[in-house]
């Protein structure tokens, strides 16, 4: 019966981990990102233990003059001639199961050049709410799931 009941209960939290994990990898996928007039395409994908969003499509590529949008506020100046569709959003985010969002990491504006915590949970099955902030402000955009 020991035996029985030790390996009902190995089972059991394998079980709940593997159920966590699901519900963590929720968040993969592709999403149309509509922000300040710029219509883009965001894949999320996991990456070591956390996840990343990275731009993979974006609109409009060129800048007035003609020439390729890059990453020209980054205030890492080794990143500055990133183009506009391979900009690294978000990374590192973990998913907390008892708040059912992920966190812990940051979320960059290509827009600003400007760092802000993140935060991020679904608004419903396929609209993804992703709030940044900086200190008490905050601004919070709806990502689609496509």
């Amino acid at each position: 019966m020991k035996k029985f009941l030790l390996t009902f209960a190995v089972g059991l939290i394998a079980a709940i981990g593997i159920y966590a994990q699901q519900k963590a990898d929720d968040i993969v996928g592709t999403y149309k990102v509509v922000q300040k007039g710029d219509n883009s395409k965001v894949e999320i994908r996991k990456v070591g233990n956390g996840y990343r969003a990275q731009i993979i499509w974006l609109e409009n590529m060129k800048d007035k003059d003609g020439s390729l949008r890059t990453d020209k506020k980054n205030p890492d100046k080794a990143k500055r001639n990133t183009p506009s569709n391979q900009i690294v959003l978000i990374d590192k985010v973990t998913y907390d199961e008892a708040k059912g969002e992920w966190g812990n990491g940051q979320i960059y504006d290509p827009q600003r050049g400007k760092l802000f915590k993140v935060r991020i949970s679904f608004k419903d099955a396929k609209t993804l709410k992703v709030r940044g902030s900086w200190g008490p402000i905050s601004e919070t955009v709806y990502w689609t799931k496509i």
